[in-house]
């Protein structure tokens, strides 16, 4: 056991960071697999340097590294008890790059699709392609060899990687690349003992052996299956120069990709590009009834030369349905299919993909396959890939405690061999009662299959592993891999030895100990690697918790809410990738910051902790502090984890057991506090506008000294809707929800709203209602909401119907009724809040809805020109969608729309005034939002819904944002 002084001895070593509390060594315990291990520390390196002095004390200290970028591995490859270091913050570079040569220097933090964002404009495309893409490393992608859809053109990662820069488990420096066969007898002739000469020696040794190279040849998968990552790559190594006459140069980095980071810890990664693909893509979306019709139709499809080649089975469809997300992706589905194979071509016109893919349809039919073949093109064709990638984290979004496990999800054969490979598969399951999810790289021979299993019995974790070793049996039948591209890592590499054999098992032994003696890069990876089911997340017959909550969990409870994250890291995108989630991680980088790092402390102390109030953890508010409750999770993230809802949920726990501190109170109790202050707005206003008044206000709550607070208007919405009622009683009639917020600081806003209704034929009708409870959610006060909310419910739902809708001007208050509401109120209103929220809606929704119907006409308004800027709330793109608001705005003849890329504005309601937050709450607006506006052209209209986006918008340039209500009302005629 390594001591503590020892640890904090590295940390000033280090010109990086070393964290050595548990809260990060526990966000550091798992990975997008089923394991968990509590790790030594985590590092952060700055430079190489800092890498070196890491080797160093590891190999000191009789400890190991585990070297990271994401962290979406699928088979355990970067959980581990050693050090965790993650290169994914500070090395980040792409160094250099030859568009002569075709290539390009990267360090391993760099994420897959930035690296083809800066390639682009050069005319150049790094081929491999993961579903993570777009938050995978490439020092990642190098350590699993990854590949993804596109492999039939551009294979894997291995096929790409020229060389590398790496540190040596001594911690000498060595540059790996291909060597000519005199070249490479030089290496191993070089007269120093150095690391790197007994690399070459040794593998020399090997190769050059006629019996090892027969029984590698004669054990490992068969050479025509590009996707094999069983092992380390020494039948790659074989064939090639000097082993194999006439092959290609010998390259150590055939070895080194799949590695898993087992051999040596690289700083610099050279690859090969490629062109850009063809400008056209087409997806013909072939329908089947059964899993085994598309895959005798996928042997059709490779003749066609596509591509890619992608399954997707009924399962995951049906999943598609109930996400908010993707639901809008399956608009291409006819009836309910057993199967959709998803062909891809890339051409240079539409006329040559319609060709090739009406003559494989033509085939297709001629063996009786396939129902239904829509050919889609432009951006339809990225909702299908987005439909597609999002299979992994789909299948997470179970309630209860059965998942679609990753254990046999990764098996590589031969195309030709696929339809009875899968059959006798499916065999192996039925024997178990069990069935498997099917999707992903036909066109590899590559099926992800998962099978639906308990881990959290001692029946499911043995079933775990009585599965795992029957398919192992089955692909060593059909000479496949075992692992095609996610790697073997804890999962698979206890049956390395089966597939391959014992002779050659010992080689790859003798590999991992030739490059490193002494076990400290990422050990009981590959080799020497614990039973598969031992490390997992879950205690085998541990009891679960018996948690009660103020919000209704659907058919699960909270913590097995949290424990639908898998680690699949979507959250990790950054503002290049578009989407909202996860602002706070966008600004700082930083795994503690991420959707995945909240959900994982809150199921970690749920499940473990030993108080009585298992919510009373100081180190779950720090990890959920930075949650804006933008509510990106809720729709991004294939599982579906609303970490809004356990972050509230959470708070109304902690504040039990901790006390309400007085600005938690103060801003939970928003409406009733700003009430008292409109009884004279004159003086609230005075006093924070002027300058010494505010700062000292600011300075007792606890908010930002330098943002500046919000106004009340001189009357309320509520004030002015009394004194200026509907005269006229027309047909169409909407109720308004007179938000608290549009109430008393937006009044022009929502007297705009009113005058546009009723000068469009609308019969606008308050009523006396409650405030929403925005706030009082927000700062977890539910027992205090949910009143609030049955209240609305109650009153509402002998109200509202179809033809009378219920709108409301602020999306956060409104939006309420559609999210929150039905999970807060009790089990006796809540089939009538669902009832009622089918009729609620957002004004822009409304007016949107009201064009489709041809309520609403553009000869109602003015034509001008007239171009606008459009940033959407965070949770109107959540649970909306920003196109309603962009449609009415681009009603007025000759006004266009723009709608800003951004994600979350990052004052989300009252988290950007808090002073801890105001930093980062800037850092999140500067991502995207306030270059946008700061450099829209002059007479540009910016517009936003939210009334803490117009704030932050004024605050952060300068400009001052409309809502867009505002906008059509001075438009009309």
């Amino acid at each position: 056991m390594i001591k503590r002084e020892k640890l904090v001895q590295l940390s000033r070593e280090l010109r990086g960071e070393l964290y050595l509390d548990d809260t990060m060594r526990t966000l550091y315990a798992t990975d997008a697999s089923a394991y968990r291990e509590m790790p030594l520390a985590v590092a952060i390196p700055e430079n190489t340097d800092d890498i070196k002095t890491l080797i160093r004390f590891a190999r000191e200290n009789k400890t190991s590294l585990i070297p990271r970028t994401a962290g979406t591995s699928l088979a355990g490859q970067v959980v581990g008890n050693g050090i965790i270091v993650d290169v994914s913050r500070k090395f980040t570079s792409i160094l250099e790059i030859n568009t002569e040569e075709h290539w390009v220097r990267v360090q391993p933090g760099v994420i897959r699709d930035e690296l083809n964002y800066f390639l682009k404009p050069y005319g150049f495309y790094f081929g491999p392609e993961t579903s993570t893409a777009n938050r995978a490393m490439i020092g990642g992608m190098v350590g699993n060899n990854s590949c993804g859809s596109n492999s039939v053109v551009y294979g894997s990662t291995r096929e790409h990687l020229l060389s590398v820069n790496a540190i040596l488990s001594d911690g000498s420096e060595a540059t790996f690349s291909a060597l000519s066969p005199d070249e490479f007898h030089a290496k191993c002739e070089a007269t120093d003992d150095s690391l790197e000469t007994s690399v070459y020696r040794q593998i020399r040794k090997i190769l050059g052996n006629a019996d090892n190279q027969s029984e590698i040849r004669r054990q490992f998968p068969k050479p025509s299956i590009l996707r094999r990552n069983t092992g380390y790559a020494v039948d790659m190594l074989l064939e090639s120069a000097p082993f194999t006459a006439g092959k290609e140069d010998f390259n150590f980095c055939k070895l080194i990709a799949g590695s898993e980071g087992t051999l040596a810890f690289l700083t610099e990664i050279k690859l090969n590009i490629s062109p850009l693909p063809p400008k056209e893509t087409g997806l013909m979306c072939v329908h089947f009834p059964t899993i085994n019709d598309s895959l005798r139709a996928n042997i059709i499809a490779m003749r066609y030369k596509p591509s890619a080649s992608e399954l997707i089975d009924h399962y995951i469809l049906e999943c598609t349905k109930d996400n908010i997300e993707q639901s809008k992706n399956r608009f291409f589905v006819l009836g309910d299919p057993g199967a959709i194979l998803v062909v891809e071509f890339c051409r240079d016109t539409r006329e040559e993909i319609t060709a090739i893919a009406n003559q494989m349809k033509a085939e297709m039919e001629a063996a009786g396959l396939g129902y239904h073949f829509p050919l889609l093109f432009g951006d339809d064709t990225k909702k299908i890939w987005t439909l597609r990638k999002a299979g992994l984290g789909l299948l997470s979004n179970l309630p209860g405690d059965e998942k679609a496990v990753p254990v046999i999800e990764d098996t590589a054969v031969a195309v030709e061999d696929l339809p009875d490979f899968i059959a006798d598969f499916n065999e192996v399951l039925k024997k178990h009662s069990l069935y498997a999810v099917h999707y992903a790289h036909a066109g590899s021979g590559e099926i992800h299959l998962r099978p639906i299993i308990n881990l959290k019995t001692v029946e499911g974790n043995q079933l775990f592993r009585t599965i795992a070793e029957e398919i192992a049996i089955l692909v060593k039948k059909y000479n496949g891999s075992l692992s095609g591209e996610h790697g073997d890592g804890r999962l698979r590499g206890e049956f390395i030895q089966q597939m391959i054999g014992p002779k050659n098992y010992q080689l790859l032994r003798e590999v991992k100990y030739t490059w490193d003696p002494e076990n400290i890069f990422n050990p009981h990876k590959i080799v020497d690697t614990p039973s598969m089911n031992s490390f997992l997340r879950y205690e085998p017959g541990k009891k679960a918790p018996d948690l009660k909550t103020v919000f209704h969990f659907p058919e699960q409870t909270i913590l097995q809410h949290a424990e639908q994250c898998n680690g699949s890291g979507d959250c990790r995108k950054t503002e290049l990738s578009g989407g909202t989630m996860c602002p706070s991680y966008m600004a700082t980088r930083n795994e503690k910051d991420t959707t995945r790092a909240r959900a994982n402390i809150l199921r970690e102390f749920l499940t473990h902790s030993t108080k009585e109030n298992k919510f009373d953890h100081k180190e779950i508010y720090e990890v959920l502090d930075l949650c804006l409750a933008c509510k990106g999770c809720k729709s991004e993230c294939p599982s579906n984890v609303d970490v809004a809802k356990l972050k509230m949920e959470f708070l109304q726990h902690y504040l039990d057991a901790n006390g309400v501190p007085m600005r938690t109170w103060l801003i939970g109790n928003f409406r009733m506090m700003t009430s008292l202050a409109a009884i004279a707005p004159g003086i609230y206003n005075w006093l924070v506008k002027t300058r010494f008044t505010s700062r000292l206000i600011k300075k007792i709550c606890g908010f930002a000294p330098d943002r500046s607070m919000p106004t009340l208007e001189k009357k309320t919405l509520r004030k002015w809707l009394r004194e200026n009622p509907q005269k006229g009683v027309e047909s169409r009639k909407v109720y308004l929800f007179v938000d608290e917020f549009t109430n008393y600081n937006d009044t022009y806003v929502g007297i705009k709203a009113v005058n546009l209704l009723r000068k469009l034929g609308y019969e606008v009708i308050p009523v006396e209602h409650p405030e929403s409870a925005r706030a009082l959610l927000s700062k977890g006060f539910l027992r205090k909401a949910k009143v609030i909310a049955e209240k609305n419910v109650r009153l509402f739902s002998t109200l509202i119907t179809a033809e009378t809708p219920l709108i409301g001007i602020e999306p956060s208050a409104i939006l309420g009724f559609r999210d929150e509401y039905p999970d807060l109120v009790g089990d006796n209103l809540r089939n009538t809040a669902k009832m009622l929220a089918k009729n609620v809606l957002l004004i822009d929704e409304f007016i949107s809805k009201e064009i489709d119907l041809g309520h609403i006409k553009a000869d109602q308004f003015k034509g001008a020109k007239q171009h606008i800027k459009l940033h959407g709330h965070c949770q109107q793109k959540a649970l909306s969608s920003v196109l309603h608001s962009k449609k009415m705005l681009s009603l007025p003849e000759g006004y266009t729309v723009e709608v800003i890329p951004s994600g979350c504005c990052g004052m989300a309601g009252s988290f950007g005034y808090e002073k801890e937050h105001f930093d980062i709450s800037s850092q999140i607006g500067e991502l995207v939002l306030f270059p946008a506006v700061r450099n829209a052209a002059q007479g540009t209209i910016i517009a936003a819904p939210g009334t803490s986006c117009r704030h932050q918008i004024k605050d952060g340039t300068g400009a001052l944002a409309k809502h867009p209500v505002e906008i059509l009302y001075e438009a009309l005629v």
